[in-house]
């Protein structure tokens, strides 16, 4: 179906109660006028695209400055109008967003030298550190360009698909925002790996069958049992994203073996609140027996560092299959699909008391401690040693997948895929890791140099005395702040 204004309206109404239609009519006027003649390579009107991009915003529940930007995003490099003109004409924060959009617009991976993406990513970050729409709406562009990508010679295709694989896709998981990823992903999967993505639906078309006809049946009866017991919930059950299965099926206790992969259909009951989430999780217990060997996981007590709040068990269901049941709050999974967009960040900031006149300002999207990482990233400029390992380093801390580990005390610590217990420990403290005697993971006597994962409990024993790091380190760490403190260290003695 075509976009048209009114299903712009109609999405914005929908989800905000604060806009104002004529000012928002003007802009799209105006857009529309000024991309007059511009045709996509798919052969629609240019206004189209931004039509989309106003309207994924809309839905995420952005302010009106976000969908407005939206709208006005492409003009500059399009059309030639200026940043000037749009804030003569709408005024400074609309102009300061849509001069923030084309920045973070800069950062690509094709065709670019490797010192010029670094920088051109080290920016993206400093504007998002000061206002999180500038990112959020490129997320938004990105999105729609994907959607269209049919429409450019095959040749393109393949590098802008990987380029959002390898940008995009980490950043919107990193932001929290989990529905956004996943579509990205399976979106990009068939132009970056052709042949996986066809091995993939391959193998999996009959498990997906096979869960399809028998996971109906477990949410009826997950509703019937809800309902004796007196509990509100949503409960419902989709397939498992194409790609974030083919990832699964890569690990190696996996071994490419569908039959170990035991949430082919995510089954989620949605509460009203974090008590009903465990009110939830005692009825299910009490109908369906846990899984002993598999465990619980609760991200309601400890969330994870991208805000993903919900409980994870996996049941025998009436059949005997094994299932995975994911348990959480209206808001949660609000959180859990959009992260800092929209509905989360601008009720938390009104609920939290922040003047309308800072909503309006945009000043409340401004990022908060859980985008601390944000922060850490905007200065590595002055903590280069060398341009190579600046590149890696800033893309292992930046834009790879990250994993989640726990102190003893239960404290949430984010780290790049495969980090190392020495990683954890400069992580922690930027000393702790000149105090390292041995480690345990998960309770267990661990090497320093293993490779950690999501969900692991990580203690470091320490010496009395701190010691000079071992320069072998440095071959396994995977953090740039590890990195930093094991070569500070070495200079000081005269060991790099």
């Amino acid at each position: 179906m075509e976009l048209t204004y009114d299903n712009l309206l109609v999405e914005a109404n929908t989800h905000r109660n604060d806009i104002d239609k004529n000012h928002l009519r003007m802009v799209f006027d105006y857009a529309n006028e000024k991309h007059l003649g511009q045709l996509r390579k798919t052969g629609d009107p240019y206004i189209t695209h931004s039509l989309n991009i106003a309207h994924t915003l809309a839905g995420w529940g952005l302010d009106q400055t976000s969908i407005e930007a939206g709208l006005l995003h492409d003009l500059p490099e399009m059309s030639g109008i200026s940043i000037e003109e749009i804030e003569k004409k709408f005024g400074v924060e609309l102009a300061d967003l849509v001069d923030g959009v084309n920045l973070v617009g800069q950062v690509r991976l094709r065709g670019s030298r490797d010192m010029e993406f670094l920088e051109n990513l080290r920016k993206m970050f400093v504007h998002m550190a000061k206002d999180l729409r500038a990112v959020l709406i490129r997320l938004a562009d990105r999105r729609h360009n994907i959607l269209t990508l049919y429409g450019l010679p095959i040749i393109k295709q393949r590098p802008i698909a990987l380029e959002t694989l390898e940008i995009y896709v980490p950043l919107a998981e990193r932001m929290g925002m989990g529905k956004l990823k996943s579509e990205l992903e399976d979106l990009t999967f068939p132009y970056v790996y052709p042949e996986e993505y066809k091995w993939v639906t391959e193998i999996a078309g009959p498990h997906f069958k096979h869960s399809i006809e028998n996971v109906p049946e477990s949410i009826n009866r997950i509703r019937l049992q809800m309902s004796k017991h007196g509990i509100v919930a949503q409960i419902d059950g989709r397939p498992k994203h194409k790609y974030s299965l083919y990832r699964k099926l890569m690990r190696p206790e996996i071994n490419q073996d569908i039959g170990k992969i035991h949430d082919l259909i995510a089954v989620r009951i949605i509460t009203k609140d974090a008590a009903s989430c465990y009110s939830a999780l005692g009825v299910l217990h009490q109908y369906w027996k846990p899984v002993p060997f598999l465990g619980i996981s609760d991200f309601i007590a400890q969330p994870k560092p991208n805000g993903y709040q919900s409980i994870h068990t996996k049941v025998f269901d009436h059949r005997g299959n094994i299932i995975e049941i994911q348990i959480r709050s209206e808001e949660m999974h609000v959180q859990a699909e959009f992260g800092p967009a929209a509905h989360f960040a601008y009720s938390i900031a009104k609920s939290s008391g922040a003047s309308t006149d800072k909503l309006e300002e945009g000043t409340s999207f401004k990022v908060g401690n859980k985008f601390d990482w944000v922060k850490q990233l905007v200065g590595w400029k002055d903590q280069m040693f060398s341009e190579k390992e600046a590149i890696k380093d800033f893309s292992l801390d930046a834009l790879s997948h990250h994993i989640y580990v726990f102190s003893p005390k239960g404290d949430v610590y984010d780290l790049p895929e495969n980090s190392t217990p020495v990683d954890y420990a400069f992580n922690v403290h930027s000393s702790l890791g000149f105090f390292i005697q041995t480690a345990k993971i998960n309770d267990r006597i661990a090497t320093v140099d293993a490779k950690l994962k999501s969900g692991d409990v990580v203690e470091i024993i320490k010496t009395k005395k701190s010691k000079s790091p071992n320069k072998n380190w440095l071959r396994f760490v995977k953090t740039h702040k590890a990195k930093l403190e094991i070569k500070k260290a070495l200079e000081k003695v005269g060991g790099v």
